[in-house]
């Protein structure tokens, strides 16, 4: 074989090899898992916030409660356990309901996850979740989160 022919074959493997990546990239990104969180609410005196996450037409909606700020000065440490009543639906926008969870949740210091709403939605549609928190002192006040399924 003469260096020319050498040289093309070389080529023509390299070619081979550097495009049979793109097909199984394509496929890793289709599957990663998208999450997307709404804007942060104050409920019951905490920070509130509702979160999917959207893998190709799956979608796991969620609450989170939070610390609104740091304490304010001479108040003891760390603050009683709150008992909270927590409530969480989504829906696919113009097609209908995917659900509704109630609950209780304890929250002292840390972030607490609420677990929620667990389901598949059409592509290209759009789910709407609402997460709400009600305490002792306080009603609920929900916060929102709108998310596509691009699929």
């Amino acid at each position: 074989m003469n260096r020319i022919a050498r040289i093309a074959a070389g080529t023509a493997g390299a070619v081979a090899l550097l495009s049979a990546p793109v097909p199984a990239l394509a496929a890793d990104q289709a599957s990663a898992t998208v999450t997307t969180c709404g804007w942060s609410g104050l409920q019951a005196g905490l920070s509130t916030r509702v979160c999917a996450d959207v893998t190709g037409n799956s979608v796991v909606l969620y609450g989170q409660i939070g610390l609104a700020g740091p304490p304010s000065p001479g108040t003891p440490w760390p603050p009683a356990p709150q008992d909270l009543i927590t409530g969480l639906s989504a829906e696919v926008a113009g097609v209908g309901s995917l659900g509704a969870v109630a609950g209780r949740a304890v929250f002292q210091v840390s972030t607490v996850r609420v677990a929620g709403i667990s389901t598949t939605a059409p592509c290209g549609s759009v789910v709407h979740a609402s997460f709400s928190v009600e305490g002792s002192l306080r009603g609920p006040s929900p916060v929102t989160v709108d998310v596509p399924v691009a699929c």
